[in-house]
C-alpha cells in the first residue's frame, strides 16, 4: 500500500468512526428524549383525567335526593353522547356511598371502552358528606397519537440534526483534507529529496508552520550533508581512480557497486555494461565467465578464512592476462558487507617470464653447443695431435677459434644486457666520426658477407658533423645491425648502408637495409622486446633474443635517440637509428 492509499484509507477510517459516535449519541439523546416527553404527555394526562373526574363529580353532587333510576336516567343522558363525542373518555361509573355501582355506561357499550389505559377515581361531596362516587376510564387513543406524533417529531427533528451533523463532519473532512493533500504533497516532496519545499496555503496554521520550518531545516541539514558526502566521495573517488590497478567492490549480493577507470581499461569494458550487475555473469571475449568459479570458491569458505587467506587466480581476457584478488569487506561494525576484486594485468610480466623462460632455454642450448665443440676439439688435439697434419690441426684451430669467439659474443650480449639493464650504466660520451666508424665496422665484418657472396654497399655525405656517442655502445649497435642484415638475407642479395642528416637536421641518420626474408608483421612490434626471437619455418638462426633490445636501450635511453623497422615478408627490412647532434655538458667525457 502506497502513502496516498494509507492516507485515504485512514480518512475514511476516521469519518466512519465519527459517523458511529454520532450516531450513537443522537440515537442515545433520542431515546431519551423520547421517553422524556412520554413522561410528560403521561403525567399531563393523568392531570386532565383528573381534573375531568373532578369536573364530573361535582356535576353529580345534588344527586343525594334523587332516585337511583332517576340518577341512570340523567347520567345516561348526560354521558352518553359526551363519552362518544370525547375520544378522551372511555367509559364513566358512578357509585353509591356504599361503593354499589349506580351507573355504568359499560352497559351501553361504547367505542372507547377497550382502550382504557387510566381509571380515574373521586368522591361526590353534597354539603359536607361524601354520597358517592365517579369512577372514570381515560382512553389510550389520545395519547397515543400524542406519543406517536410527539415521536414523529422528535424523530424527524434527530435524523435532520444527524443529518446536518453528518454533512458538516463530510464538509469539515473535506476542508481538512485539502489542507492535509497539501501536506501530504509536502512530505512526498520531501520525500523524494526536494529539502526546502514550502507549503502555500490561504490559512497558514501551526501545522503548516511546523512543516515549513522542518523542511527548512532539512534543507540546511541537506547541504551540509551533501557537502560532507561530497567531500568523503570525491576523496574515495580520487583514490580509486589514483590507484593503479583495478578495483571492483561488489556487495553482499554479489552486484557490483564501485569501481575505478582501470578495472574498466583492464577489463575492457563500458562503466554503464558492468555497474549493478552480477559479477559472476561478466563474460570475456570468448563468452566465457571468468570471475564465476573463483568467487563461488572464495564464498564457499568460512569468514575468518576469507579474512586471514585471500583467494587469488589469474583469468584470460582477450589477450590479456589478469590477476585477480578476492578479499572481504567489513563495516566499522565488524559486518560481512561485500567484497573487493584488484585487478592487475600482468600480460606484460607474463610474456617476460615467457620470455625469460625462452632465454635460459635457448641461451642454455646456445653455450651448450660451442662448448661442446670447443671441448671436443680441445681434447682432440691434446690427445691426437700427433695423428694429424698441420693443415687439419689449423682447420680444428680455426673451429675452435670461431666457437670461442661466438661464445664470447653471447656472454658479452649477457653482461651488456644486466648492466645496461639495471639502469645504473654510465655511458661517457665524446664526439665522434660516424662513417669512420661504420667503415670499420663493414671492413671487420667482410668476412661473413663475403661467404654469402654478399656486398655492403655504405654511402654517406661530405662534411657530416661529429656525432656525441659512446663508441664502444654504438659500435656494438652498428655490428649488431650489420650481422643481423648479414644472416637474415639470402645468398647474393646486397646489403645498402647509409648515413645522412636528419630532415630537421638536429640528428644523424644511419641506416640499413637488406634484401632479406624480411619480418611478419605481428612481429615488428615486440622486435625489440627483450628474449623476443622469431621463431619459424623461415626463422631458424638461433640467438640470445637480447641483440635488438640492447640496441634500442643503447640509442633510445642511453643516448636520446631513436630506432625503426619496416620490413615485408620475403622483401627485405630497413633499420634506422637516429642519433642527435647536441647532448648535455654532463654526458661528455
Amino acid at each position: 500500500m502506497n502513502l496516498r492509499s494509507f492516507h485515504l484509507n485512514t480518512q475514511a477510517r476516521i469519518i466512519f468512526t465519527w459517523l458511529f459516535i454520532g450516531s450513537i449519541s443522537i440515537g442515545l439523546v433520542s431515546v431519551l428524549a423520547i421517553n422524556y416527553i412520554q413522561n410528560k404527555i403521561d403525567r399531563n394526562y393523568a392531570e386532565f383525567a383528573r381534573l375531568m373526574t373532578f369536573a364530573i363529580a361535582y356535576q353529580t353532587s345534588d344527586f343525594e335526593k334523587i332516585s337511583n333510576d332517576e340518577k341512570i336516567k340523567i347520567l345516561k343522558n348526560r354521558y352518553s353522547s359526551f363519552i362518544e363525542e370525547n375520544e378522551d373518555i372511555s367509559f364513566i361509573e358512578y357509585k353509591d356511598k356504599n361503593n354499589e355501582i349506580i351507573y355504568s355506561s359499560k352497559n351501553y357499550p361504547q367505542p372507547n371502552e377497550d382502550d382504557t389505559i387510566l381509571n380515574v377515581s373521586t368522591p361526590v361531596i353534597s354539603n359536607g358528606k361524601i354520597i358517592g362516587s365517579i369512577n372514570v376510564g381515560i382512553s389510550s387513543k389520545r395519547i397515543k397519537l400524542l406519543s406517536s406524533e410527539s415521536k414523529k417529531t422528535l424523530l424527524t427533528i434527530f435524523a435532520l440534526t444527524w443529518l446536518i451533523f453528518t454533512i458538516l463532519l463530510i464538509l469539515s473532512f473535506a476542508l481538512m483534507r485539502k489542507e492535509l493533500k497539501k501536506l501530504y504533497q509536502g512530505v512526498k516532496e520531501i520525500s523524494t529529496g526536494k529539502f526546502g519545499y514550502k507549503l502555500e496555503t490561504e490559512n497558514m496554521d501551526e501545522l503548516t508552520y511546523a512543516f515549513n520550518d522542518m523542511s527548512k531545516i532539512l534543507s540546511k541539514y541537506e547541504e551540509q550533508n551533501i557537502e560532507q558526502l561530497t567531500l568523503e566521495r570525491n576523496k574515495l573517488e580520487a583514490v580509486l581512480m589514483s590507484i593503479i590497478n583495478g578495483v571492483i567492490v561488489c556487495d553482499n549480493f554479489d552486484n557490483v557497486v564501485i569501481t575505478n577507470s582501470a578495472a574498466l581499461k583492464i577489463l575492457d569494458v563500458e562503466e554503464k555494461n558492468i555497474l549493478n550487475t552480477k559479477i559472476q555473469n561478466f563474460t570475456d571475449f570468448h563468452g566465457q565467465k571468468c570471475f564465476e568459479e573463483k568467487i563461488e570458491e572464495f564464498k564457499d569458505m568460512p569468514i575468518d578464512l576469507r579474512e586471514n587467506k585471500p583467494v587469488e587466480f589469474n583469468i584470460e581476457a582477450g589477450q590479456k592476462t589478469i590477476k585477480a584478488i578476492i578479499s572481504p569487506m567489513f563495516s566499522k561494525m565488524q559486518d560481512y558487507v561485500g567484497y573487493i576484486i584488484v585487478l592487475i594485468d600482468i600480460t606484460r610480466e607474463t610474456e617476460v617470464n615467457k620470455l625469460k623462460n625462452t632465454f635460459i632455454s635457448n641461451v642454455s642450448h646456445e653455450l651448450r653447443t660451442p662448448v661442446t665443440v670447443l671441448r671436443t676439439y680441445i681434447d682432440t688435439l691434446c690427445h691426437n695431435a700427433d695423428d694429424f697434419d698441420e693443415e687439419t690441426k689449423k682447420e680444428f684451430m680455426t673451429t675452435i677459434d670461431n666457437e670461442a669467439k661466438r661464445l664470447h659474443s653471447m656472454v658479452n650480449d649477457i653482461l651488456d644486457f644486466s648492466r645496461l639493464e639495471s639502469g645504473r650504466a654510465i655511458l661517457k660520451k665524446e664526439y665522434s666520426n660516424l662513417a669512420e666508424l661504420v667503415k670499420q665496422n663493414i671492413d671487420s665484418i667482410k668476412i661473413l658477407a663475403d661467404e654469402k657472396n654478399i656486398k655492403i654497399h655504405f654511402s654517406y655525405v661530405d662534411n657530416l658533423p661529429l656525432v656525441p656517442i659512446n663508441i664502444e655502445s654504438i659500435d656494438r649497435v652498428i655490428r649488431n645491425l650489420l650481422s643481423n642484415a648479414i644472416k637474415y638475407s639470402l645468398d647474393k642479395k646486397d646489403i645498402f648502408v647509409a648515413i645522412k642528416k636528419s630532415d630537421d637536421e638536429k640528428s644523424i641518420e644511419l641506416s640499413f637495409k637488406d634484401n632479406g626474408i624480411g619480418i611478419a608483421k605481428e612481429h615488428l612490434e615486440k622486435i625489440f622486446d627483450r628474449f623476443y626471437r622469431v621463431e619459424n619455418a623461415t626463422h631458424t638462426i638461433k640467438g640470445t633474443g637480447l641483440g635488438l633490445h640492447l640496441v634500442k636501450m643503447t640509442v633510445e635511453q642511453y643516448h636520446h635517440g631513436k630506432i625503426t623497422v619496416s620490413s615485408k615478408e620475403n622483401e627485405g627490412s630497413i633499420f634506422t637509428i637516429f642519433l642527435p647532434l647536441s647532448v648535455d655538458d654532463s654526458e661528455l667525457a
